[in-house]
């Protein structure tokens, strides 16, 4: 409401703008609170086209829950900060939203950021436990951050790599066409724990396999990747394991088709944008990824939120897990009756979930979520049970195993430290 002067208003003209700064002000007060979100992810840079794409499917599942409701008590407003994948621009968007009020992160493209964030968010409510702050994490999925350093306010709503790695363990284990493997990721916290953990299934499930390459190249400077398709070529591999994201999944598979490398790629995200664009035909049949949704799934919700994006960006949609992710943190703030992030993390542990694609839940014990996944393989569009390709291409995926959120549950480390309950308000 405006400070009223002395103006030497005649009274009555005087006593009509009070009456209209107090109906003002009655509309303000059933006017919805607004949540600040702050998205933190590269938009500049080798991956700015990965953080677009993110950041549209943030928008598009805020903007559906904000127009879900006619009177609703809370409204969502996403705040969009180049973090330009970098952990000092991160942290310097991180203090740039703490500073302006906003308790609400989400993050996902690089591990290392995501470690950077929820350790200097862990530090901040420790010294500021009036104004706590919440990382939702949509897609960095370095196991540390559920185990070894877990904290209370991160919350992971994608599958970790050591899941995603069992996952494609299950099709690998079947698949007596593999013999040889070249492990080929990014050397990071990330790219470092998907080749542990691929090594370790690889010893349990297949230990006839052999290993003829574990390779790390540098995040998202790579331009060209002949020299380690070189590499995979001359060491006789029949399949390759990467965690690559990105540019550096996309050129990786583009140098792959242009050597005329015949090798099966078992993926994350070779649905992820760009990526089928530059694998091409030469990818039908040997290129798998995992995930927890794809276009093929069969299910009629998904496909209508899918087509309908689609329509409104130009785009395929790919990110599911942020509309679950939305969903969720609207569910915990009803739950909680508040917005405050020390409120809402309590009502999000254990919280289930239903969703189009089946029950998820956010396990209390370290801040996982557990969802159904599928694997899947790239085809051409005529091939059965494959309706929808991706990004025009004539190829799309076909599921080859849904794994049920109870079978994608691992065991974690993590030895979470709560705040006491006397700060819950």
């Amino acid at each position: 409401m405006q400070l009223i002067r002395n103006t030497g208003l005649p009274l009555l003209a005087a006593a009509l703008f009070f009456a209209q700064c107090q109906a003002a002000a009655a509309r303000e007060s059933t006017w919805p609170e607004t949540v600040r979100v702050a998205f933190i992810d590269p938009l500049s840079g080798p991956f700015a086209n990965a953080g677009e794409s993110s950041l549209r499917h943030f928008r598009a599942a805020f903007d559906d829950i904000n127009a879900r409701t006619a009177q609703p008590a809370y409204r969502f407003e996403l705040v969009a900060l180049d973090g330009k994948g970098q952990v000092q621009e991160s942290l310097a968007q991180l203090r740039f939203a703490a500073d302006r009020g906003i308790r609400y992160v989400v993050q996902g493209q690089s591990s290392a950021v995501a470690l950077a964030l929820s350790e200097a968010i862990t530090r901040h409510n420790e010294r500021e436990p009036e104004s706590p702050m919440l990382l939702l994490n949509y897609a960095a999925i370095d196991p540390d951050l559920t185990n070894a350093r877990c904290s209370f306010w991160h919350f992971r709503f994608d599958a970790s790599s050591d899941m995603r790695i069992e996952a494609l363990g299950r099709l690998i284990e079947s698949d007596r066409s593999v013999s040889r493997v070249f492990i080929i990721g990014q050397n990071y916290s990330f790219g470092q724990q998907v080749s542990r953990a691929a090594k370790e299934m690889l010893a349990r499930r297949r230990p006839d396999i052999r290993i003829v390459g574990d390779e790390l190249h540098p995040l998202g400077q790579v331009k060209d990747f002949s020299p380690y398709v070189a590499k995979i070529k001359a060491s006789g591999a029949d399949a390759v394991i990467t965690g690559n994201w990105g540019n550096d999944l996309a050129l990786l598979v583009r140098s792959a088709r242009q050597a005329g490398l015949e090798v099966r790629f078992y993926t994350f995200y070779a649905g992820s944008l760009g990526a089928v664009t530059a694998i091409g035909e030469a990818g039908a049949g040997r290129v798998t990824q995992v995930n927890e949704w794809h276009a093929n799934v069969g299910e009629p919700e998904s496909e209508r939120i899918a087509l309908a994006y689609r329509k409104r960006f130009g785009e395929d949609y790919y990110f599911y897990r942020i509309r679950t992710l939305a969903a969720m943190l609207s569910a915990a703030i009803a739950r909680a009756g508040s917005a405050g992030p020390l409120e809402v993390a309590y009502a999000l542990e254990g919280m289930r979930h239903a969703t189009p694609l089946g029950a998820a839940q956010m396990r209390a014990a370290d801040h996982q979520l557990l969802q159904p996944l599928f694997v899947s393989t790239l085809v051409k569009v005529q091939a059965g049970g494959v309706r929808f390709d991706v990004e025009g291409t004539g190829l799309g995926f076909r599921t080859d195993a849904r794994i049920e959120a109870e079978r994608t549950a691992l065991p974690t480390s993590c030895r979470m430290q709560r705040p006491p309950a006397s700060e819950r308000r």
